[in-house]
C-alpha cells in the first residue's frame, strides 16, 4: 500500500472562540501546504475544530517522497579543466559537492559554451520522518497574536496543549510537537465522556468522537446542528432567533456537543430599544433573542448549552436568572441616561481626548460640524440638521449604555437625540454616522446621516494621516482602509456628488498638526481612497479593468461619481469596434508628441492654410464637428455619448496615420501636424486618457 489516510490533531485547552474558525482554516492550510512544500502527494485535507482541538484529516497521503531526479550545472569545463586535461580546483569542488568522482561528471554544450553537469536521485524520505516538522510549521504559521508557554515546556501555542494524535493508517507516526508525543489516543467531552479514546485508524475519528466522546469534531456539521436547533426552539416559542452569522460561529467554537433550550425574560424588559436588548443577549450571553413575524422582540431567548443534562429545567432557570441583572443594569442605564439631554453633554466633550495630538472629542465634533456644512452645501442640502448632529454625535459616549456596549454608540444616540428633543432629521443622522461599519454593512438612508457619516470618517483619515500614522502592511489599527472604503460606498451608491480632493483639504486643514508636508498628506490621502475606489470597483464586476481604471485616474475626476460615470463610458467604448484602432492611435499620438517634445497650450491653433494633405484636411474637419458635438455632452457628463461620437473619428484617424508623415523637415507644417495630433489627443482626454488602454483585438 503507497498511501492511507492521514489523522492529525493537537488537543489543548478552549482555545480562543472567536478566532477558532479562522484557525482552522489557517491550520489546514498550514498542513496542505507543508504537505505540498515536502512533495508529499495526497487527495485532499479536511479540517475539523471544537474548542479543544485542532484536527486534519488528509485523504490518502503516500508513505514517502517520490524520488527525484537532479541535475546540477556547475563551473564551465574552460575553468574546470586545466590545459594539461587535469581537474582544476573548482572542477574537483564541482564533484564533491555532488558526491561523485571527477572522471563521472557529464558534459553540456550551449550556445554559451561548455559546462560540466551532474544528474543524480534523491532517493524520497518517508513521510513519518516529515510530517512532524510539517505539523510544528503548520502551528507557527497560525494567525495568533499572542502565544503562552506552560508549565516546563519551552514551547509555545496560544494555549496549552495536552495530547497529539499523528496516524498514518494504521501506525502511530512518531514524533514529538510542542513538547507532546504522539499517539492514538483522543479525548472526548470534558464532562461526557468517560476517557481517553483509542482511535485504530484516521477512518474512525469522527464517529468514535462522537458515539464514545459526545463531541462532534466537525465545525460545519456541528454549525449546522445549532443552526437547526435554535431556528426550532424559536419556532416553537412563536417567532424567529435574531443572530448573525459571527454569533453562530462563536457559539459553535464554545460548544463540543451543544443542546439548544428556549428561555424567558421579563415582559417589562421589552420597554429598552430593541438593539439594547440583542446586544445583552448576544454580547454578553451568546443567546440568540427571539422576533416575531413582524420583526418585534418577544421575551424569549434560545440559549445553546456545551451539556445534554438530565435536568434541563435548572440548566434553563439557571441562564434566566442570568440574564435578568443583565436586563435589569440596561434598564437602569437607559433611565438614568434620559435625565441628562445629548446637548448637556457637550460641554463634557472636552474632558476627553479624542487621539493624541489631535485634541479632544469636542474638538473632533467642531471639526466633523464644520466640515458637514461645507459639504452639505456642496451637495445643495439644508445643512441645519447635518450640523447640529456633528455637534452631538459624539455626547452618547458618555453615557452609561454605550459605556456598557460600546457596540450601540451612535445608535442610541439616535434614541438620546429623540429623547432630548432633537428633531427626527437630527436623531436619524446621529444613528447613522459609523455606517457601514464593516464591508457590506448597510449605508446610511438619510442625507444627513450620508454626509455626517463621510465627514466623520474624512476627519478620521486626515487627522491620522497627518500625525503620519497611515497604515502599512497589514496593520491598519484605526481601521482607515475601513473608513476609506466607507467614504467610497457612500459616495458611489448614494450618489454624493462632492469634490474629494477639496473635501480632504477641508478636513486637513482643520486638523491640529503642524506638518512641513501637509500637502503631500493629502495627496496621499486622496490616493489611499481612490486606491480603495479602485478595489471596490474592479472587484465588483462591472466590466472595467485595471487599465480602464488607470486610463480615467489620470484625468483626475473631481468627484467619485464623475469618475465612475467615465469609467462607465470607458467600458461601453472599449465594446465598440472601432476602440482597438482609437486606442492604438492614441497611444501613438501620445509617442509623437512626447519624443518631438511638444507641449501643447491654449496659444498653439491648428493654421488651416498648412494643411497640405487630403488625409489630414479630412481629419481637421472632422475634429472641428466632432468638438461641437461633444463640447455639450461633457458638460452634461454624457461621457458615453461623447466617446460614441469621438468613435466616428477611427475612419480619418486612420487615414491620417496611413498617408502623413507627422515629423517632415519643414517646421512650420511639423509644428502644425503636432497640434492637430495635440487636438486629437485633448478631444478624447476630456473623457479619459485614452492612451492607457491596452487593447487585444480579439
Amino acid at each position: 500500500m503507497s498511501a492511507a489516510d492521514c489523522l492529525i490533531e493537537l488537543g489543548t485547552e478552549e482555545l480562543p472562540p472567536k478566532a477558532l474558525r479562522s484557525l482552522m482554516t489557517a491550520f489546514a492550510g498550514g498542513i496542505s501546504d507543508g504537505l505540498s512544500g515536502a512533495r508529499l502527494k495526497c487527495k485532499g485535507v479536511h479540517p475539523y475544530a471544537s474548542p479543544r482541538r485542532l484536527s486534519v484529516i488528509v485523504d490518502s497521503l503516500e508513505f514517502r517522497q517520490d524520488d527525484q531526479v537532479i541535475t546540477q550545472k556547475g563551473p564551465p569545463v574552460s575553468i574546470a579543466i586545466d590545459e594539461k586535461g587535469a581537474p582544476t580546483k573548482a572542477g574537483l569542488a564541482f564533484a564533491k559537492k555532488c558526491g561523485v568522482e571527477f572522471d563521472s561528471l557529464a558534459r553540456e554544450k550551449t550556445a554559451a559554451g561548455e559546462w560540466l553537469t551532474h544528474t543524480g536521485t534523491d532517493s524520497g524520505r518517508p513521510t513519518a520522518k516529515l510530517l512532524p516538522g510539517i505539523v510544528q510549521g503548520a502551528l507557527d504559521a497560525l494567525p495568533v497574536p499572542r502565544r503562552m508557554r506552560w508549565g516546563s515546556h519551552a514551547s509555545d501555542f496560544v494555549r496549552p496543549a495536552h495530547w497529539l494524535v499523528l496516524l498514518h493508517g494504521t501506525e502511530v507516526v512518531p514524533g514529538s510537537v510542542l513538547g507532546l508525543a504522539s499517539g492514538r489516543l483522543t479525548r472526548g467531552h470534558r464532562f461526557l465522556s468517560s476517557g481517553a479514546i483509542e482511535l485504530g485508524a484516521p477512518g474512525d475519528y469522527v464517529d468514535a468522537l462522537e458515539e464514545k466522546g459526545f463531541v462532534i469534531p466537525g465545525f460545519e456539521r456541528r454549525k449546522e446542528k445549532i443552526l437547526a436547533a435554535v431556528a426550532d426552539c424559536a419556532k416553537r416559542a412563536g417567532g424567529d432567533p435574531v443572530g448573525d452569522d459571527a454569533l453562530y460561529d462563536e457559539v459553535t467554537a464554545l460548544t463540543e456537543w451543544p443542546v439548544a433550550f428556549a428561555g424567558s425574560f421579563d415582559v417589562d424588559f421589552l420597554s429598552l430599544p430593541k438593539e439594547v436588548i440583542v446586544a445583552t443577549l448576544t454580547g454578553h450571553q451568546r443567546y440568540f433573542p427571539v422576533r416575531n413575524k413582524k420583526g418585534a422582540l418577544l421575551p424569549v431567548f434560545v440559549a445553546v448549552a456545551n451539556i445534554d443534562s438530565k435536568e434541563p429545567d435548572r440548566v434553563r432557570d439557571g441562564n434566566e436568572r442570568v440574564i435578568r441583572p443583565r436586563l435589569a443594569d440596561a434598564a437602569f442605564f437607559w433611565k438614568t441616561d434620559r435625565q441628562t439631554s445629548l446637548g448637556d453633554r457637550c460641554d463634557a466633550l472636552k474632558g476627553v481626548v479624542y487621539q493624541r495630538g489631535l485634541g479632544t472629542l469636542h474638538d473632533k465634533s467642531m471639526r466633523v460640524a464644520a466640515l458637514a456644512t461645507l459639504l452639505a452645501e456642496q451637495v445643495g442640502v439644508d445643512a441645519d440638521d447635518v450640523t447640529r448632529a456633528a455637534v452631538l454625535a459624539k455626547c452618547d459616549l458618555l453615557t452609561g449604555l454605550v459605556g456598557e456596549f460600546p457596540e450601540l454608540q451612535g445608535t442610541m444616540g439616535g434614541y438620546y437625540a429623540e429623547s432630548s428633543g432633537e428633531t427626527p432629521a437630527v436623531s436619524r443622522a446621529i444613528s447613522e454616522q459609523y455606517l457601514p461599519r464593516y464591508a457590506g454593512d448597510d449605508l446610511p438612508g438619510s442625507v444627513a446621516g450620508q454626509i455626517l457619516a463621510v465627514a466623520d470618517k474624512l476627519d478620521t483619515l486626515a487627522g491620522i494621516f497627518l500625525l503620519g500614522k497611515k497604515p502599512s502592511g497589514n496593520r491598519d489599527p484605526f481601521g482607515l482602509r475601513r473608513a476609506a472604503l466607507g467614504v467610497v460606498r457612500i459616495f458611489i451608491e448614494k450618489g454624493l456628488d462632492i469634490d474629494l480632493d477639496a473635501a480632504v483639504r477641508a478636513a486637513a486643514i482643520q486638523q491640529p498638526v503642524t506638518t512641513d508636508d501637509c500637502n503631500d498628506n493629502r495627496e496621499t490621502m486622496c490616493d489611499f481612497i481612490i486606491d480603495r475606489f479602485r478595489s471596490y470597483v474592479l472587484d465588483g464586476d462591472q466590466g472595467v479593468t485595471s487599465d480602464m481604471f488607470e486610463a480615467v485616474r489620470l484625468r483626475r475626476p473631481s468627484s467619485l461619481v464623475d469618475f465612475g460615470d467615465r469609467l462607465r463610458a470607458v467600458a461601453d467604448f472599449m465594446s465598440l469596434e472601432p476602440a482597438v484602432s482609437l486606442a492604438s492611435a492614441n497611444k501613438r499620438t501620445a509617442n509623437i508628441l512626447r519624443k518631438a517634445e511638444f507641449t501643447a497650450d491654449r496659444t498653439r491653433v491648428v493654421d488651416a492654410s498648412l494643411l497640405t494633405d487630403d488625409a489630414e484636411r479630412v481629419l481637421y474637419h472632422a475634429m472641428q464637428a466632432a468638438r461641437k458635438d461633444v463640447a455639450p455632452m461633457i458638460q452634461r457628463r454624457s461621457y458615453t455619448e461623447a466617446l460614441r461620437r469621438l468613435a466616428e473619428l477611427r475612419t480619418p484617424v486612420d487615414a491620417f496615420f496611413d498617408g502623413v508623415m507627422v515629423m517632415t523637415d519643414d517646421e512650420a507644417v511639423r509644428s502644425n501636424r503636432l497640434t492637430l495630433l495635440a487636438e486629437l489627443r485633448a478631444l478624447f482626454f476630456d473623457v479619459a486618457d485614452i492612451s492607457h488602454l491596452t487593447p487585444t483585438q480579439e
